[in-house]
C-alpha cells in the first residue's frame, strides 16, 4: 500500500510540474480568460438586473458551468445563454 502512494505522489508532483512549466508559456492565455469571464459576469450581473426592473423573468445564473462557458465564448456565450433561456420562456 506504501508503494502505490509513494507512486501517486511522485506522479501527482512531476503533473504540478508539468502544470507550473504549462502556464508560465500560456500565461496570456490563461489571462485572456480570466477577463472575458470577469467582463462576461458583470454584464451578466447588469442585465439581469435590467430585466428584472422590467418585469421579463428571464436571468442567467452564475455557476461554475456558465463562467466556464463566458471565460471560453465571451460575450457570444453570454449571447448563447441568454438566447437559450428566451427559447425557453417562449
Amino acid at each position: 500500500m506504501n508503494t502505490e502512494i509513494g507512486i501517486l505522489m511522485v506522479a501527482g508532483v512531476c503533473a504540478l510540474v508539468l502544470i507550473i512549466g504549462a502556464l508560465k508559456r500560456n500565461a496570456e492565455i490563461i489571462l485572456n480568460f480570466a477577463v472575458r469571464m470577469v467582463v462576461c459576469l458583470i454584464v451578466v450581473y447588469f442585465v439581469n438586473m435590467y430585466l428584472s426592473s422590467k418585469g421579463i423573468a428571464v436571468s442567467v445564473g452564475i455557476s461554475l458551468a456558465s463562467l466556464l462557458t463566458f471565460g471560453c465564448l465571451g460575450l457570444c456565450g453570454v449571447a448563447a445563454l441568454y438566447g437559450i433561456l428566451f427559447l425557453q420562456f417562449l
